[in-house]
């Protein structure tokens, strides 16, 4: 990375601040209600009450831009951790199995009947840590090997898809539609009780994941490099995969199966600030809690009152910028 003269580190500091303003006020101001800047600005002031305006803001709009940004926080950091253990540029948070696991648990409870949005979540949220917990089982039979972790995670996965269509297969049409939109990604299911609890949960793993940073950039030279080098290999590798997959898990329950954030933001940081994990870590979080508020405000917006499902405008809006700043700079 080059180093910034002080004018660039000057506007890397104000875009680094105006950034995220910009996405928390588009997050909050879109809706089917219409609200504009200068009244956003009046009701943050006034703070909560029994107007209508002051209830869209405070009871709907701050909880739903606070998850998204909780789950595209955690869905980045997620990926920085898969990409550099496995050193692949196609490592995703949902590699392990995760997303099979939860998507397993939350269709299983809506296909029994349950509508409860926490009941929901909790069911995916143990579906997720069931999944992890079965492919670290059969990967310490060989010391947790890349190889391994990634084959146990693919066949689970697989397992899950199998048992998700059957599912979908027997259950009535409402269920079945319910269900197609919480696996497309869906940020209006999510108990606002759990934001708390779930920001609290990725500040913990964002923490411990950053007290591994010089570790992570060991191995991302390679393991054999990283174990002459005096790092634990296997010890480490997975607690790290632990912390993705705890921030996966966590993700997926409060908002479903949201593609291409884990994927293609840790990308763009590295690629515009270099692949020094103890600043990719925090700068991946930022942009992914920013990316993810900018995707659910469109999916809001577009065919308001109406609602699209966020992953879809995470796929569009992520895959055309990523292949125009991989072109501009030329490689991962």
């Amino acid at each position: 990375m080059r180093r910034p003269t002080d004018r660039t580190g000057l506007l890397w500091i104000i875009g680094l601040l105006l950034v995220p303003l910009g996405a928390i006020a588009m997050s909050l101001s879109a809706g089917s209600m219409d609200m504009s800047w200068a009244q956003l600005f009046h009701l943050l002031q006034q703070g909560p009450g029994s107007s209508v305006g002051q209830a869209v803001l405070w009871k709907i709009r701050i909880p739903r831009t606070l998850l998204a940004g909780l789950v595209g926080a955690a869905l980045s950091l997620s990926g920085v951790t898969f990409q550099a253990v496995l050193r692949n540029p196609l490592a995703d948070p949902y590699l392990l199995g995760v997303s099979g696991g939860a998507a397993l648990g939350a269709v299983a409870a809506l296909t029994i009947g349950i509508n409860s949005a926490l009941l929901v979540s909790l069911a995916a949220f143990g579906g997720a840590l069931t999944a992890l917990a079965i492919v670290y089982l059969v990967a310490r039979a060989h010391t947790c090997s890349s190889h391994t972790l990634i084959l146990s995670g693919v066949m689970v996965g697989s397992v899950a898809a199998a048992l998700l269509l059957f599912l979908l297969w027997r259950a009535p049409t409402e269920a079945t539609r319910q269900a197609i939109f919480w696996l497309a990604g869906n940020l209006s299911l999510a108990d606002p009780g759990w934001l708390g609890w779930g920001w609290l949960w990725v500040l913990i793993c964002f923490i411990l994941l950053w007290s591994q940073a010089v570790n992570l950039d060991l191995l991302t030279q390679g393991e054999e490099t990283a174990a002459d080098l005096g790092l634990a290999v296997g010890r480490t590798r997975l607690i790290l995969f632990a912390l993705a997959g705890a921030l996966t898990a966590c993700a997926v329950a409060l908002a479903g199966l949201v593609g291409f954030v884990g994927l293609v933001v840790p990308h763009i940081c590295r690629l515009l600030w270099g692949p020094a994990h103890r600043l990719l870590l925090p700068l991946a979080a930022l942009f992914g809690a920013c990316f993810l508020m900018v995707a659910d405000a469109i999916a809001r917006s577009l065919y308001a009152p109406a609602e699209m499902p966020v992953g879809v405008v995470t796929a569009l809006l992520g895959a055309p910028f990523f292949l125009l700043l991989l072109r501009r700079r030329g490689g991962l």
